[in-house]
């Protein structure tokens, strides 16, 4: 998972359609191609000649006097890590076009991020409004639908269910009304509002079909549509089962099933949970049999499965050698999947101090095995990952060659410290924690950056010479899987 700030949802929509730069909202701009062309040439260029060059230009447009010249320049300044400099410039451009995009949408983000009821965001977005009148269309009207779900949502919250719907009546772009109202519907969900939550639900849903089904283009702003469409059919499905519409619960299962490009065992598990609630049993049974033969079936999953062996095959009888075979495919499987994954390329050193205040240095600890999990308090899948990382600390204990380094990263309070160590002994984990603060300099988190992590969790095993052999993202399925995976993956470096 990427940091984002409180303004996720936007800032996902925002990067994804590369309207995003230098961690600012801003509205798309479409820089000259031939301008943007060198500058790409300048940036790649290791000749000295050309660096020079890249610095001239950037200096001419963050002087220019177009909104859009100067993103240029703040977003390769970004790019560089003169995050001083792109910084300045954000500020500067905010101040010679007040009504500009960038002015137009870090005043949304401060109605957002800093007034606390909808009633004082109401207020503050009818003078923003007028200050920053609607233009252009699609992409362009993000900012003003982010405020109105956000005022929405908070409405929501509070059960004023009439002004929850105005608001979210007034969002504008085609391409984010899936997301708007499937945001909206997670709130009613959340306040007991079953039924409202099922209307929105379905809303995204029939706003997000067409982009799915590709009468709408293939642009950024289509793909970041369709791509909430089966996950809105499989949340819609779960909100529909609660309603007891088993049937029509399962025709949206089935069209989050068949239309997954990758087999998803959770999708899989809702599809067998409702085929049982009408009673087909052995559907069902097939359907989780894949889910828990993929390696990444969940304890509840491999109980439901074998409650559902009982019922299919009419005893428990059988079961455990069953399972024993499904086991020792997933690790023909994994011992396959991992062949092939293997690397070798050389992990980049660091020092860091843990929560003790020691420093620790990477190429202190050659000899051994070192597994580093990328991490940050708010991160849900990091913290999902830990107790399965726990039990490999734990096989690992007495083994003197084999080092975790927990790296907290990616910060966003001023506590980052003290956030890590209560989160660490409130679960009681065993973990040596490594703080990747950000550089006062650059505002960069180095290590997680010299690792290129594009999302966390991230692990890397590292072999004995300082190699990394392998890196994994994210985090699904069993605790079981998950030790079984990064225990042969330690057993592969040992032997480099």
């Amino acid at each position: 998972m990427k940091p984002l700030n409180k303004n996720k949802g936007l800032l996902a929509a925002l990067s994804l359609l590369g309207i995003l730069s230098a961690g600012q909202l801003q509205a798309q701009t479409v820089p000259a191609d031939s301008t943007r062309a060198t500058l790409e040439r300048l940036i790649t260029s290791t000749n000295p000649e050309d660096k020079a060059v890249l610095n001239e230009k950037l200096q001419k447009l963050a002087k220019a006097n177009t909104e859009q010249e100067m993103d240029m320049a703040i977003n390769y300044y970004w790019r560089l890590k003169q995050n001083k400099i792109s910084d300045s410039l954000v500020v500067a451009q905010v101040t010679k076009f007040p009504t500009g995009s960038r002015a137009r949408s870090q005043a949304a983000s401060e109605i957002i991020n800093t007034l606390k009821t909808p009633q004082a965001k109401e207020a503050a977005y009818k003078i923003w409004l007028k200050k920053f009148p609607p233009v252009g269309s699609g992409e362009e009207l993000i900012a003003y639908d982010y405020i109105v779900s956000s005022i929405a949502n908070d409405y929501a919250k509070e059960k004023n269910t009439a002004k929850a719907i105005e608001y979210a009546n007034k969002l504008q772009a085609e391409f984010w009304k899936g997301n708007g109202y499937g945001g909206l519907a997670q709130v009613f969900y959340s306040t007991g509002d079953l039924a409202n939550a099922a209307v929105y639900y379905k809303k995204a849903i029939d706003s997000t079909k067409p982009f799915f089904e590709g009468k709408m283009g293939d642009g950024n702003a289509a793909k970041f549509s369709a791509s909430g469409y089966l996950g809105m059919c499989s949340t819609y499905a779960g909100v529909l089962v609660e309603q007891k519409k088993y049937k029509e619960a399962l025709a949206y299962a089935e069209i989050a099933i068949n239309n997954s490009k990758v087999p998803s065992p959770k999708i899989n598990f809702q599809y067998a949970k409702i085929l049982m609630l009408l009673n087909r049993n052995e559907e069902a049974y097939a359907k989780l049999e894949e889910a828990v033969k993929s390696g990444k079936a969940n304890d509840e999953m491999s109980e439901t499965f074998k409650k559902l062996y009982i019922k299919v095959k009419g005893s428990e009888a059988g079961f455990d050698t069953y399972k024993t075979e499904i086991r020792n495919g997933i690790i023909a499987n994994l011992q396959q999947k991992l062949n092939k994954e293997m690397v070798k390329t050389t992990a980049a050193d660091f020092t860091l101090t843990d929560l003790q205040g020691n420093k620790v240095n990477l190429a202190s600890l050659k000899g051994k095995v070192v597994i580093l999990d990328f991490w940050a308090t708010w991160c849900a899948p990091c913290k999902a990952s830990f107790p399965a990382m726990q039990m490999a600390v734990n096989k690992y204990k007495s083994d003197p060659n084999v080092v975790f380094l927990f790296i907290h990263t990616w910060e966003k309070t001023e506590t980052a410290v003290k956030d890590a160590d209560d989160y660490i002994k409130s679960q009681k984990y065993t973990f040596q924690v490594l703080m990747d603060l950000k550089d006062e300099a650059t505002k960069v988190n180095k290590v997680v950056g010299d690792y290129k992590v594009k999302g966390i969790p991230a692990k890397f095993v590292i072999d004995p010479q300082g190699n990394i052999r392998f890196s994994l993202m994210g985090f699904d399925g069993s605790n079981e899987a998950a030790v079984d995976e990064i225990s042969m993956m330690i057993d592969m470096a040992k032997k480099g």
